[in-house]
């Protein structure tokens, strides 16, 4: 691993992703924090930090696999980690085995510091970074990071920030989860006939091309119609409509997706699944700030 800088390293786990993960943590404590009047942040943190590592533990493990299975080659937009020969197949393997470890520490600490039932949610994490490649092909792996980047996160961040589960945090893991698969979806989309190469199944592939245009639409859409309605019951403050400020962002997305004409268009969306990790960057901003403004200043 000598011959490779830190730089190199860090850029391997592709850490523009991040996002997708941490700020769903940060828009779970925001939540908890506006309900309950107060919660652990110091523990709240140290989660945002642990799933990040189990983020850049599943990006890597996802690339060897995906390299190893074809899907990834030098033709495809996917990652380049070892399709540009800067990495070996056996470097990229041992370091996420290596961040596995790390984000697995991170974790136990996290354990002995607020109590067993999180070893449970850790556990479920763990196995959808690991099971996320075979899963993928076989048309689950939207399941999976709708999961491992929403709702387990969500639920986790309630038991380390107050002490016990508060599953009302699933109202907003729900629109965070569905952006955050948009991400994904967007990419299978994308890659629809460079999988089916590498005998992959994604859920793009099963859906086929108008069910994955509808189904990309719905997951970029609604997240704002739940917010909207949620609003007059209490669950969100009024000061969260200012999310709807994203619209516009989001019918971009949106109108890229639907000018998709099918396997071969894949330059049409090319950097679409960028925009989708912008949209859901931030909706978590804007309303993990309002929710945050609620319970300080309001």
């Amino acid at each position: 691993m000598s011959k490779h800088n830190f730089r190199e390293w860090f850029l391997a786990t592709r850490p523009w992703s991040f996002t997708a993960s941490g700020l769903t943590v940060v828009a779970a404590l925001a939540y908890l924090a506006d309900r309950n009047g107060g919660i652990d942040w110091i523990s709240g943190l140290w989660a945002v930090a642990a799933i990040i590592l189990f983020h850049a533990a599943g990006n890597t493990w996802s690339d060897w696999c995906d390299f190893r299975k074809g899907v990834d080659t030098d033709d495809t937009h996917g990652s380049d980690t070892l399709t540009s020969g800067r990495f070996s197949p056996a470097e990229i393997r041992n370091f996420s085995l290596c961040l596995f470890v790390a984000a697995c520490a991170a974790g136990l600490g996290l354990l002995l510091r607020t109590g067993l039932p999180l070893l449970w949610i850790g556990l479920g994490g763990l196995f959808c970074a690991l099971c996320y490649p075979p899963l993928k092909y076989h048309a689950l792996g939207d399941l999976v990071i709708f999961m491992a980047y929403g709702f387990l996160p969500a639920i986790g961040t309630s038991y380390v920030a107050t002490g016990g589960f508060d599953w009302s945090v699933l109202w907003m893991a729900l629109p965070v989860s569905l952006l955050v698969d948009a991400i994904l979806h967007s990419n299978n989309t994308r890659d629809m006939l460079t999988d089916k190469r590498a005998s992959a199944t994604t859920l793009a592939h099963f859906l086929g091309v108008r069910g994955s245009v509808a189904l990309y639409i719905f997951e970029t859409l609604f997240p704002f119609v739940w917010v909207t309605v949620l609003v007059p019951f209490g669950i969100f403050p009024p000061v969260s409509l200012a999310v709807l400020l994203l619209l516009p962002v989001a019918f971009g997305n949106a109108g890229a997706m639907r000018a998709f004409r099918g396997e071969g268009d894949a330059a049409a969306i090319a950097g679409l699944d960028q925009l989708s990790a912008k949209l859901q960057m931030l909706f978590c901003i804007v309303m993990s700030l309002t929710l945050l403004i609620d319970l300080w200043i309001l």
